[in-house]
């Protein structure tokens, strides 16, 4: 049974971060990738980032600089930490598992096969 378990959010200042995990049970690093993606209100599901088992790393384009991926094989989670946060970060951040490449994941939804629940986060101003 694959599972995805993503966590971390809340409600934060702007300007501040946040480091967001994503605990994975069920499949192997070694098939799949994790990414990450984030919902704002109203709007579509967005690549953010990924990585894949041997540490290779893409962001989606408009996401470089504040947002940093990284994963810990032995505890079976990948981290998404985010700096200097900005009201428009605001959204459910979702982690996905896929046999994809990160850089076909990171440019569609549609390229994840196994969805966490989310993790909701939100930036005042």
């Amino acid at each position: 049974d694959v599972q995805l378990q993503a966590s971390g959010g809340g409600l934060v200042a702007a300007g501040g971060s946040l480091r967001l995990s994503c605990t994975y049970s069920g499949i192997s690093f070694d098939t799949y990738n994790i990414g990450w993606y984030r919902q704002a209100p109203g709007k579509e599901r967005e690549g953010v980032s990924c990585i894949s088992r041997d540490g290779t790393i893409a962001d989606a384009n408009s996401k470089k600089g504040r947002f940093a991926i990284s994963s810990d094989s032995i505890r079976n989670t990948v981290y998404l930490q985010i700096e200097n946060l900005r009201p428009d970060d605001t959204g459910t951040y979702y982690c996905a598992a896929s046999p994809s490449m990160c850089e076909v994941i990171v440019t569609t939804a549609r390229a994840a096969l196994h969805w966490g629940q989310g993790t909701l986060v939100t930036v005042s101003s």
